[in-house]
């Protein structure tokens, strides 16, 4: 929605919940422009498997013939919370898949293409990569021990390609919210809400879908453009240490 509003088309991109998918297309044409001409159109793809990637790539390229913007939203929780010492191996393939896995090779390929294509590149689009991390990049969790390692690898990843795309003029950022008001924080409202009223955040209430909304755009309408490979706290001051 916050890229619709700047009048940005957007592939909204699912893996299972077609409705959720449909609503989100329905409130990203409520908020864009009525001049902007822009479009919203859903693809159904699991980014952990690679032909699904190429898939929604080229279905994605077919559709717009350039992208100017990727983001990394994809993340899934554990199915069961359970203890660093019951972990199992198959909920942990399953989010590093997801989580890690999927965003890097659809990084990689979408950065092939940019790099293809640069003399076709509009004048007015410096492309960029936004990867949407964690505070449990830095906060452990020893009942989401995979959670938190897939999304403890997302800050490397950013650094990665933000050193290998930068002389292409690409930029790569990550944005890190903290404890934000989702359907998966949805299970735990009630101890975060003691948490928060505690003083967990400096700015003690939850953060909201919307709030990671205005990170995306602002660094959409490139007003960073002497920054990359910059991590974007969106998590209330959680992560400045006190005493």
């Amino acid at each position: 929605m916050a890229l619709a509003r700047l009048g940005f088309s957007v592939a909204i991109n699912y893996a299972a919940d077609h409705d959720a998918a449909r609503e989100s297309q329905r409130l990203c044409t409520l908020a864009a422009p009525s001049n902007a001409g822009s479009w919203f159109e859903i693809f159904p793809a699991n980014i952990a498997v690679a032909a699904d990637r190429e898939r929604l790539l080229q279905a994605v390229t077919e559709r717009s013939g350039w992208i100017d913007l990727l983001v990394n939203n994809a993340g899934v929780a554990p199915a069961v919370r359970q203890d660093l010492l019951e972990a199992t191996e198959e909920s942990f393939d399953r989010l590093i898949s997801i989580n890690l896995r999927g965003p890097f090779f659809l990084t990689q390929a979408v950065a092939k293409l940019w790099l293809a294509g640069l003399e076709k590149r509009p004048a007015r689009v410096r492309p960029k990569i936004i990867n949407i991390s964690s505070i449990s990049a830095f906060t452990v969790s020893i009942n989401r021990a995979d959670y938190c390692l897939s999304k403890a690898a997302l800050p490397m990843m950013t650094q990665l390609f933000a050193v290998r795309l930068a002389e292409a003029g690409i930029g790569v950022y990550e944005i890190r919210p903290g404890i934000i008001k989702t359907d998966m924080t949805g299970p735990v409202k009630e101890k975060y809400d003691r948490l928060i009223a505690s003083g967990l955040t400096p700015i003690r209430r939850w953060g909201t879908a919307e709030d990671v909304g205005r990170a995306v755009a602002a660094i959409a309408e490139d007003r960073f453009p002497f920054s990359t490979g910059e991590v974007f706290n969106v998590d209330g001051g959680f992560h400045i240490r006190r005493l």
